[in-house]
């Protein structure tokens, strides 16, 4: 097959692969399409956590044809025994003469094993088609897998003249009804939603997805318990799990109260009597936490920068001003001394949702 060709199976395997979305965590999204004498004989996806992979429903929808044709898969196929038997197993059993892989898989289980077991069995095989989009379908596996860390996204709502609240801390609503559907949109791609304690006292919110069974888990990093016994994200009107973050020297008679109120108490290592939120990462990841959605203020948003933990920056810009020395910058902390210290952005994407600007963008050292 020329290039083009081979591409443009792939892209129909990276289709397959989008439709187990939100179905297989912890899991990855991963397509297969069988192809044989220039038709698609099979095709298949991974349709859910602990259910069959993808390349064993494209090889049932072939059957016998599956004899001598060409195999792609968005992901390097698994070489031992989990939830399931290895695909690479079924593949040599089916006949197969190639497997073309886009990406090979960071699970240490397998990593290059599965693509070297079918070479063995005389397979021919081919890696790196199209292997920047099918990672891009993967980000968080792909992130959990080499740094042991959550992919962190923060999200902003600000007016033009980067205000995101007024001098008396009101900030309801800076962004369009349209752009917090977005942000809705963006919670049911995340584990866990973040905010600091500034954001709990001042707006109070539930950070819950409207409809939805699947709600995800709450982080407050709230380093001197200061949340309130009465704060609506303890209330049956934001179900769900509710961790808050501290340090030991908290009010321990306060740890208890919150927990009566169901809150997780998540004691953390504490830097000048602050979260460290880099060794915090690294707890929320060992408690099944691989990405994170953070909402929290101009505090929390300057101490994630600073540390370098950002992936993915949302910024939602509202055509208004909202002007005062005393409104609330929606970066704060000390800030940088040199322009060649600014943090900078990748692959930017702007766009309108209703009146408000949407700027997605990544940050340059993730």
């Amino acid at each position: 097959m020329d290039t083009k060709t081979v591409k443009r199976y792939m892209r129909l395997a990276i289709q397959e692969a989008k439709r187990g979305n939100d179905k297989t965590y912890p899991n990855p999204l991963v397509g297969c399409v069988i192809v044989k004498n220039n038709r698609v004989i099979g095709s298949g996806y991974h349709k859910r956590f602990g259910g069959p992979h993808a390349e064993i429903f494209a090889l049932k929808e072939a059957d016998k044809k599956a004899d001598g044709a060409t195999c792609f898969v968005t992901l390097e196929p698994c070489s031992y025994y989990g939830k399931t038997p290895p695909c690479v197993d079924a593949l040599i059993r089916s006949g197969i003469k190639e497997v073309v892989c886009a990406a090979k898989d960071p699970n240490p289980l397998n990593n290059g094993k599965g693509l070297d077991a079918l070479r063995r069995h005389s397979i021919k095989v081919s890696l790196g088609t199209l292997e920047k989009e099918a990672k891009a379908l993967n980000r968080i596996f792909f992130k959990r897998m080499k740094s042991f860390k959550p992919l962190v996204t923060l999200k902003l709502a600000q007016s033009l003249d980067g205000k995101i609240a007024s001098n008396c801390g009101d900030s309801k609503w800076i962004s369009s009804k349209a752009s917090r559907k977005v942000v809705q949109d963006l919670r049911k791609t995340h584990d866990a939603v973040l905010i600091g304690i500034n954001t709990l006292l001042c707006d109070d919110p539930i950070l819950t997805i409207r409809n939805s069974k699947r709600q995800p888990v709450k982080v407050i990093i709230d380093a001197r318990l200061k949340t309130p016994l009465n704060a609506r994200i303890l209330k049956s009107i934001s179900p769900g799990k509710t961790i808050i973050v501290t340090t030991k020297n908290a009010d321990q008679g306060k740890a208890v109260a919150l927990k009566s109120q169901g809150a997780d108490i998540l004691y953390a290592k504490s830097i000048s009597k602050r979260v460290d939120l880099p060794a915090l990462m690294k707890q929320l990841f060992l408690r099944g936490i691989s990405s994170i959605l953070a909402e929290g203020g101009g505090e929390i948003s300057a101490s994630l920068f600073k540390d370098s933990l950002i992936d993915k920056f949302y910024l939602f810009i509202a055509p208004i001003i909202i002007g005062g020395k005393a409104a609330t910058n929606s970066i704060g902390g000390n800030g940088i001394d040199k322009i060649k210290d600014a943090k900078r952005f990748t692959d930017i994407k702007v766009k309108r949702v209703d009146n408000d600007i949407l700027i997605e963008a990544k940050c340059s050292q993730a």
